[in-house]
């Protein structure tokens, strides 16, 4: 199954198991089955490291276990055949079990192999899905350094009954002892945290009476990220503030127009992220929210951000690249059935709708990308845009109307989103020339709207505009003294990731310049 290239690589990384792994499987008589089994004998026939035995007794099938010979406790499961995104989560499985070590923190597995008591998680994911691995990946080091904790990862595409009878209507979703656990990306940390009691507390006090920051960066996308490198690099105290690490890029599925790079995929480019700016000495403190801008400097001359957890973190500047998140339908049912029916990740989600009727919600380009590509899958695609036209490019629109499975309805807004208490049932619409008032019987909606700035929390602290977009001058300057702004959270036109990253340099550029001149 695996072309010469993935067999290459995943000889040279299984040269670096220690310890010797068995792949035992589970399968019946049916096509999937066979696949895997073919996986993996190829896997197997690697590396003398690694075996496969077909004794299993997992009720699921085709599934398999990865467990390290003499230690059955050590071991990671696979519902399904892990390729696709989940490639990497497979590799990681084998070397992991294999004994090769986690790069994540010391203190970090630490706080894994000190948790107590028993904690059984499941992971639905689909192999179409960028932020599955995460989680997958995060679990799967849990189970294999913590003998209390079991996972399974189950992909919902092979095991489509068990998915619906469980209400799986997003991935990743998380069961931990056969309770819903969370939905969406989800890091490491904010893993632990929901598991480990003590964990935020811990986190709370780490940061009471935290020494100043030279320059303290809120946010960790491709803005956020450049200004704590470009910071770093001068060598002054640098700190970066971020709820999860990669901002919008982490829901991107291709990125082929960041210069000298050819192409990347969100997560991938993320992480790249997070490893360069962890090259210099930038203090990360993760899973922390901003609450608020104290704009009036203390006796020593210090701005301030209080996070929701209680500590105020102080800056002789401030960098804000707080980014921007997906606009919202602001109707009524659509909270109710968010990760229910109600999602904004067509290549994530579209899988689980598979012969199924769908909404999108938007015209632009990734309203009608989502919709050429829910057509594969989904039985019936409307989408509905509140102009008399769609915005997105010619290429687009045409290729949207040949396909027989969609529908485009113009000029018409949506005004509720029905449901039967549990899952997505259907959608209302008015039109916006006559005022009728429609019905549509759909199991997703997917809403593709635009984005609107993560800027709440400054409106009181720094000017905005009536969109909520900081105002800055050209040299990222906001209208406090100190205090800067880089990105899509800002007036800048253009919401790319290279404007982004231009913007986060020239942010710390002149937070630099700021301080050698006061």
């Amino acid at each position: 199954m695996l072309d010469a290239n993935l067999t290459a690589q995943l000889t040279a990384y299984l040269e670096k198991i220690r310890q010797p792994i068995v792949l035992r499987a589970s399968l019946d008589d049916g096509t999937k089955s066979a696949e895997l089994r073919g996986l993996l004998d190829q896997i197997a026939g690697l590396s003398e490291r690694v075996s496969a035995s077909y004794d299993g007794t997992d009720a699921r099938r085709p599934s398999f276990v990865i467990e390290r010979v003499g230690s059955p406790d050590v071991a990671v499961t696979f519902a399904g055949i892990p390729l696709g995104h989940e490639f990497t989560s497979l590799v990681l499985g084998l070397l992991q079990v294999g004994g090769h070590p986690s790069k994540e923190a010391v203190e970090t597995i630490e706080q894994i192999r000190d948790l107590t008591g028993e904690h059984h998680f499941e992971t639905f994911f689909s192999l179409s899905c960028q932020n599955c691995p995460d989680v997958v990946q995060a679990l799967n080091l849990m189970s294999i350094l913590n003998p209390g904790i079991t996972h399974t990862a189950i992909d919902g595409g092979v095991f489509p009954d068990e998915a619906k009878a469980r209400e799986v209507l997003a991935v990743p979703t998380v069961f931990k002892d056969g309770e819903v656990f969370g939905q969406g990306r989800m890091t490491l940390d904010e893993i632990l945290t929901k598991v480990d009691s003590g964990a935020a507390e811990r986190a709370t006090s780490a940061l009471e009476g935290a020494d100043p920051y030279d320059v303290l960066v809120i946010g960790g996308g491709p803005a956020g990220a450049a200004a704590a490198i470009y910071a770093a690099r001068k060598g002054i105290r640098t700190g970066l503030v971020a709820e999860r690490f990669g901002g919008q890029t982490l829901d991107t599925m291709a990125i082929e127009n960041f210069v000298s790079v050819p192409h990347t995929e969100g997560p991938r480019f993320a992480a790249d992220l997070e490893r360069h700016v962890k090259d210099y000495d930038v203090e990360l403190i993760t899973s922390q929210r901003a609450a608020e801008l104290v704009t009036e400097p203390d006796a020593a001359g210090h701005l301030g951000v209080r996070l929701d957890s209680g500590p105020t973190l102080r800056g002789r500047t401030v960098v804000l690249a707080t980014g921007a998140r997906w606009r919202t339908m602001d109707v009524p049912g659509e909270d109710d059935y968010r990760n229910k029916g109600v999602t904004f990740c067509p290549h994530c989600d579209g899988p689980l709708f598979k012969g199924k009727p769908v909404a999108v919600i938007g015209g632009g380009n990734s309203g009608v990308e989502a919709a050429i590509d829910l057509a594969g899958l989904a039985s019936h695609v409307t989408l509905i845009e509140y102009a008399d036209r769609l915005g997105a490019d010619e290429v687009l629109q045409r290729k949207v109307r040949s396909l027989a499975n969609v529908d485009v309805v113009l000029s018409a807004r949506t005004t509720e989103v029905l449901g039967d208490g549990s899952k997505v049932t259907g959608l209302t619409y008015e039109s916006r020339t006559d005022r009728s008032v429609q019905n549509l019987d759909v199991s997703g909606i997917f809403v593709q709207i635009g984005l609107l700035p993560n800027t709440e929390w400054l409106k009181e602290s720094v000017a905005v505009t009536r969109h909520g977009e900081v105002e800055i001058d050209a040299a990222g300057a906001t209208n406090v003294p100190g205090v800067f702004a880089a990105g899509d959270c800002t007036t800048t036109p253009y919401k790319q990731i290279v404007v982004a990253t231009g913007a986060g340099s020239t942010a710390a550029l002149s937070a630099f310049d700021h301080l050698i001149r006061s």
